[in-house]
């Protein structure tokens, strides 16, 4: 007998179980026949995941192979991830973080009936990533501390994360960062058949006071001070397809869902989902959170400079907009696409205004008859003034693209706007910066006098040594440099860089051509560039279909400028296209 099932688009996704029942010469007899998974399933017109283009179900479903964006929005930088939803075991993951995460809303989840709603799902399991009190899947650790746990940036995968939580009994792995929860996010949506990618944003703020401001304070010396407020580098997210029928769409569209906990003037939480045409049009009571990620999104910013007398006044200053370079992979390729158009309209422009005006009369009910004037005024009120209006411009071009062990190489442009000559007095700091925006170690300071003629312009070389910046880098790559001028000198002027120091590379070399279940060698080389040894160094090796569970391999000591090559051996287990991923690490980072 050939039994086939078609369940109908509205079935509750899940792990069923198929019985028979014979009933002959009035015996009735059962048996059971196995179990199937219900799915999502965006290749069904009627499903709510709907998703007409075929090689975009290939990217944002059956795609086991990602790309991380990094860095900071002058300097983008990447990192390719195993998302790996087709690997043994990981469906039931999947399905036992739905049944953790089931009281989430619903209280009880006796009848399931909120399983074939992927909005309720991707709340739920947006929940469980990181914000459930005693079950989430990762934990972040508090105050850059993880000496507990796995260093934030040395996973390769969202598998042994997976792997870890539910092998653990359902206790948080430590530990993560917002770029690999949303990745791993990503991997249990496409896994239940939703289409799903990571997208990260730059220069992204988490206001603790004014949502539509974010203030950063310095001391006279240039340093970045610790305030309540944090200008974030990037922060990653994730975006699901779905139609959403609360909104009474009839066709599916992308989602946002950030599964990091930040502030939300009510606590730290998640949020989303949040449709993304509602945050460009500054529809924010149409949806979930859409206040929070308009407001993160377009925030203006402020530099403070703060004396000695607790007095505080506004820096002329050029800041990039918040929200910056939303970037995730292309389609079909490793590129990298600007998606920053689907969030907002071009700045500057009609439509931006108007969704700002829009936006601001939600966030603050008080303005909803307020003119745009009015609105106008009380957002111009939240941004330092341009340098320009000081009658001088400064920016800080990077000479080189620094390489962990070289000496990073800076031009400081200046330009006198004036007929009048200048003479001017800076203070500059270079400081280790988080990715979250927490400013730790001040390593490097100087006084520069700065004389400038009538409309001149000047290029003062800046060097900051390895020597200087190496011990104190650690596994933050991004360091801030800041000039700023004496009060005494009238107007406080300031100009400010960060810089990405990247990392060594890991070569990968294929030594035999691979086959299905048949042994192949690859070489993995890597160099230490530093004048001085790396000590306690580690390959970690990991590949979808090519490796059961990360090999971990131990290389010791590594002197300075020598080579490290290790030859691995490795059997394919399953067919299609795999990737090799090597990641080293050692005490420096």
């Amino acid at each position: 007998i050939n039994v086939s099932v078609f369940p109908p688009s509205n079935a509750c996704i899940g792990r069923y179980i198929f019985n028979m029942q014979v009933t002959s010469c009035g015996h009735t007899y059962q048996r059971c026949l196995g179990d199937f998974y219900v799915l999502f399933n965006p290749w069904c017109a009627d499903d709510p995941v709907y998703m007409d283009n075929q090689a975009h179900r290939e990217e944002y479903v059956l795609n086991e192979h990602g790309i991380l964006y990094e860095g900071v929005h002058k300097h983008i930088t990447s990192r390719p991830w195993h998302f790996g939803q087709f690997e043994d075991g990981i469906l039931d993951i999947c399905l036992k973080v739905l049944d953790m995460g089931a009281s989430y809303h619903h209280g009880s989840d006796r009848d399931h009936c909120w399983r074939n709603d992927p909005v309720h799902v991707s709340m739920v399991v947006n929940h469980m990533i990181s914000s459930h009190n005693t079950n989430s899947i990762m934990k972040i650790p508090e105050n850059n501390d993880y000496l507990k746990g796995t260093k934030p940036f040395s996973w390769n995968g969202s598998v042994p994360i997976l792997q870890q939580w539910y092998n653990g009994r359902c206790r948080p792995v430590r530990y993560g960062y917002c770029g690999s929860l949303a990745a791993v996010m990503c991997t249990v949506m496409r896994c239940l058949g939703i289409p799903s990618r990571v997208v990260t944003n730059f220069c992204f703020p988490c206001s603790a006071e004014n949502p539509l401001g974010i203030n950063e304070t310095f001391d006279c010396t240039g340093k970045n001070l610790c305030g309540k407020d944090k200008l974030w580098r990037y922060h990653c997210w994730n975006e699901s397809w779905m139609a959403r029928r609360d909104l009474n769409q009839c066709c599916g569209d992308w989602q946002c869902l950030d599964p990091t906990p930040l502030e939300t003037g009510r606590g730290l939480a998640c949020s989303g989902p949040t449709w993304v045409r509602s945050i460009r049009e500054g529809e924010l009571d149409l949806d979930y959170d859409g206040h929070h990620l308009f407001s993160r999104l377009n925030s203006n910013y402020t530099g403070w400079l703060s004396q000695n007398n607790a007095r505080k006044s506004k820096l002329f200053c050029d800041s990039w907009p918040c929200g910056q370079h939303l970037s995730t992979k292309c389609v079909g390729s490793d590129q990298c696409e600007d998606i920053t158009g689907t969030y907002k309209y071009e700045l500057g422009s009609l439509k931006s205004k108007e969704a700002c005006y829009r936006a601001y009369r939600r966030i603050h009910p008080g303005y909803c008859n307020a003119s745009n004037s009015h609105i106008d005024r009380e957002l111009s009120s939240l941004r330092s003034p341009f340098l320009s209006d000081s009658g001088v411009n400064m920016r800080l071009k990077m000479a080189n693209c620094p390489m962990y062990g070289e000496d990073v190489q800076l031009h400081w442009l200046l330009e006198n706007l004036r007929n009048e000559p200048r003479n001017l007095n800076f203070n500059l700091c270079a400081q280790i910066i988080t990715y979250h925006g927490y400013p730790m170690d001040q390593f490097w300071k100087d006084k520069v006098n700065v004389t400038l003629g009538p409309r001149e312009v000047k290029k003062i070389p800046l060097c900051i040594s390895y020597n200087q910046y190496g011990p104190h880098l650690g596994d933050h790559n991004i360091m801030k440099l800041v000039a700023v001028s004496d009060p005494e000198c009238g107007e406080v002027l300031m100009v400010s860089r960060d810089i990405v120091v990247n990392r060594p590379p890991v070569i990968v070399k294929l030594l035999s051509q691979p086959r299905l279940k048949v042994p192949c060698t690859a070489e993995i080389s890597f160099c230490n560039p530093l004048q001085e040894d790396m000590k306690n160094c580690i390959m970690t090796l990991e590949g979808c279909g090519l490796f059961k569970e990360p090999m971990t391999i131990d290389l010791g000591t590594l002197a300075s400028n020598q080579q490290a090559r290790t030859v691995v051996e490795f059997t394919p287990y399953r067919l299609g296209k795999h990737r090799l991923l090597a990641n080293f690490g050692c005490h420096k980072f």
